[in-house]
């Protein structure tokens, strides 16, 4: 009884597994279904060598512009910059308690952020919260012409809050 009852499941999932054609000759490593070869004319009268060419220059064109001097110019002027600012700030303690206070604080949101991750809803409220916020700030400053220049007066006031040109 019990050898016809598997007998009778065996040949319910042999029925089960498509049977797809395959050639001989042909090792193949997948299930998909054979697909035709590719005609050796294209099927489109449409040439792509005008494409090709205008790609090909304008790729010329960029890398033209590009150039290495320049790059390391300007990481020199950068490295002497910042060792002339360093030089004339009067508290280096002060900077390096708060640089490395950032790091601190840094690395604990980085720690908080992964503990609330595995909370199983609270990272879906939070996109959601984030998809929120995005679309009001976008409503409020950068749909309309005078909320984008009210937004870049905004920008430039705390700029010059930063850099210490406003008195």
């Amino acid at each position: 009884m019990a050898a016809a009852a598997a007998s009778s499941s065996m040949a319910a999932a042999t029925n089960l597994i498509p049977r797809i054609p395959t050639r001989t000759g042909i090792a193949r490593c997948s299930a998909l279904p054979y697909l035709p070869p590719r005609l050796s004319t294209p099927s489109f009268p449409i040439s792509l060598k005008p494409f090709s060419e205008s790609r090909k220059s304008f790729l010329l064109q960029t890398r033209a512009s590009s150039s290495d001097e320049s790059s390391s110019v300007d990481a020199n002027e950068l490295l002497t910059d910042l060792k002339e600012k360093w030089d004339a700030v009067e508290n280096k303690s002060t900077v390096l308690v708060y640089g490395g206070g950032a790091v601190v604080a840094v690395w604990l949101s980085s720690i908080i952020v992964g503990a609330i991750n595995s909370v199983p809803l609270l990272p879906k409220i939070f996109e959601l919260v984030g998809l929120g916020y995005t679309g009001w700030f976008v409503y409020r400053y950068l749909l309309f012409k005078s909320s984008r220049k009210e937004l870049a007066e905004d920008i430039e006031e705390i700029k010059k809050k930063v850099t210490g040109t406003e008195y």
